[in-house]
């Protein structure tokens, strides 16, 4: 049995998720804005299907993708370099949104509902939440998304609409992150496209430590531009390397 939330509800630790299905935690609450950051503070992320509940997971292991490890493949940067793509940031957040959550050839529903895209929305206009998007010309052919709170980059979801367009958005994420001294990017549950662009699994506990200081550190709210502020620095708080196994 996992616990019902009241609005009122604090979140159970997340290391009380279920196994089976892995890290179900919690249903019901909410999706307000204190709901949300607490959640991503803690480890634990919404995740449910029209028609459910709101459900809460924190999943063992969980995937990370290493920022300094990140390299472009051969045929990103060529992808890069040839097919006339940009990259904007925070320009098109309610657009990207739309894409991530249309149907898919394997996925004909989408876990994005109204109320996720308007919460997700309102954490974007207070500077919490970010876009990175892939245009061609001035169509909008790629993108992802995600919550940033101190140090911390939790990812959320991705599409695209062109060759390697949604990991040109991610290589520029990655760029972003390392000016502005994130070190990891919270990728949620494994799959076969994360691992490729060398996204890994750890333990949920390592991660928990990892993010436990990050998400503490004091970063200005708000839109990003295109490069990170030269006046920003390490965080002085420390925290633990979520390192992927060799």
């Amino acid at each position: 049995m996992i616990p019902w939330l009241t609005t009122q509800s604090a979140f159970p630790p997340a290391t009380q998720a279920l196994r089976h299905p892995n890290g179900l935690l919690a249903a019901g609450g909410d999706l307000s804005v204190s709901r949300l950051l607490a959640a991503y503070r803690s480890g634990i992320f919404p995740w449910y299907s029209p028609g459910e509940p709101i459900l809460w997971w924190s999943p063992d292991p969980r995937m990370v993708l290493e920022v300094h490890t990140f390299q472009a493949s051969r045929s990103l940067q060529k992808s890069q370099r040839h097919r006339g793509y940009t990259v904007h940031i925070d320009r098109a957040f309610d657009e990207v949104l739309a894409a991530c959550a249309a149907p898919r050839p394997t996925q004909p529903s989408t876990w994005l509902s109204p109320d996720m895209r308007a919460a997700y929305g309102q954490l974007h206009r207070l500077g919490y939440a970010h876009s990175f998007e892939t245009w061609r010309g001035d169509e909008l052919v790629g993108g992802l998304y995600g919550v940033a709170i101190g140090r911390m980059f939790f990812g959320e979801s991705m599409f695209s609409r062109a060759t390697d367009a949604s990991k040109v958005a991610l290589a520029a994420l990655v760029n972003e992150l390392r000016a502005r001294h994130f070190p990891l990017i919270d990728c949620q549950v494994h799959t076969a496209h994360l691992a490729s662009l060398g996204a890994c699994e750890i333990p949920r506990q390592t991660f928990l430590r990892a993010i436990a200081s990050l998400v503490n550190c004091e970063e200005p709210l708000g839109r990003w531009s295109a490069q990170a502020t030269d006046a920003q620095t390490p965080c002085n708080t420390t925290h633990e390397k979520a390192a992927c196994p060799d």
